[in-house]
């Protein structure tokens, strides 16, 4: 068994370890909603950078705040400090060790942005470097394609966004997902494993918080199988790139049953009727291929159930293609970006 497929399996206990955390996590959001920032500017790269993605979403759609990327090469390359004054500037790594993150979020501190970190590694430098540092808890990674990692930073954003927020259905939700986490390694995503053995391009789709899945997707895809994915929200992929598509060309979609499904569902079965392969996870419809998912339960939470099933089928795919999913060529397990 590869380390990749093994730390996958184990994802229900990592998130289940970083959910046990509420205290932390409580008292941070305490702090937030007493700062009440207009401004919320998350900084982080590669699959943290999808947490980070997933996490301004439903951010901005819960509170209604500015959630925006932050661009670290503007303070460490360009050295332009930032106006951020009343902002929250959250850091978010597994590692806590990327010397462009650290620097960025010490020049955010001392604009005066209160400074969170998630990280996977509470003595990492950038935990230093923060006000609040939150443990993710993960436990360590050896595989250099994270999974388990990225599912426990994906369940403390939701943690730490269901505490901010006060939603007692998101918490509940939270409550319920190792035991998710733990039913969807045994669904059959096999098609997909068939289909990822016979191209060498993907598109990944998603809406929302959805777009995070298919961009962590498409990362995974290049990383492990060889396979160029190229994500897309939506409602972006009908503005020239679909052009691409076609039976060499497939889509895989991933639908949350929330206000993006519908154009979504509506993009891929258009593209399916025009003969691209499509594929999907929470969408039916004629000519696509829905992949088996877990009954739904709370939109944001449903789609971490629909990564793990994704991780073990591309994981498949990698060894099928002839790769070694654990070391990926020329790939570290730190990226140290300045």
């Amino acid at each position: 068994m590869s380390l990749m497929r093994e730390e996958a399996e184990a994802s229900a206990a990592a998130v289940r370890a970083c959910l046990a955390g509420q205290d932390a996590i409580a008292a941070a959001a305490a702090r937030l909603r007493a700062l009440d920032p207009g401004l919320v500017v998350v900084c982080a790269r590669g699959s943290s950078g999808h947490a980070g993605t997933f996490l301004r979403y439903v951010l901005s759609r819960d509170l209604g705040v500015v959630a925006a990327a932050a661009m670290p090469s503007v303070t460490s390359l360009y050295h332009r400090p930032q106006r951020l004054r009343g902002a929250l500037f959250l850091a978010i790594s597994q590692s806590g060790r990327s010397p462009d993150l650290i620097a960025a979020t010490a020049a955010a501190r001392a604009a005066g942005a209160l400074t969170l970190a998630l990280v996977n590694d509470a003595a990492s430098p950038l935990a230093a470097a923060c006000e609040i540092a939150l443990d993710v808890a993960a436990g360590p990674e050896r595989s250099v394609a994270a999974t388990k990692t990225v599912l426990a930073t994906l369940a403390a954003c939701l943690a730490l966004a269901a505490a901010w927020t006060g939603s007692d259905r998101l918490a509940a939700a939270l409550g319920r997902l190792p035991d998710r986490l733990a039913a969807a390694v045994a669904l059959d995503w096999s098609p997909l494993t068939a289909e990822l053995r016979r191209v060498d391009r993907m598109f990944t789709v998603g809406r929302g918080p959805g777009l995070a899945v298919a961009s962590e997707a498409a990362l995974k895809l290049a990383e492990t199988t060889g396979i160029a994915g190229l994500a897309y929200s939506s409602a972006e992929l009908p503005h020239g790139p679909r052009a691409l598509a076609g039976p060499d060309f497939p889509l895989l979609g991933f639908a949350q049953d929330d206000a993006g499904r519908d154009g979504t569902a509506a993009l891929l079965a258009d593209l399916a009727a025009r003969g691209a392969p499509v594929l999907a996870a929470g969408i039916a419809g004629a000519g696509i291929t829905t992949l088996p998912t877990l009954p739904p339960d709370h939109p944001d939470t449903d789609l971490l159930p629909y990564l793990v099933s994704f991780y073990l089928a591309a994981e498949a795919a990698a060894r099928a293609r002839g790769h070694d999913p654990d070391h990926p060529p020329g790939l570290h397990k730190v990226t140290r970006t300045v």
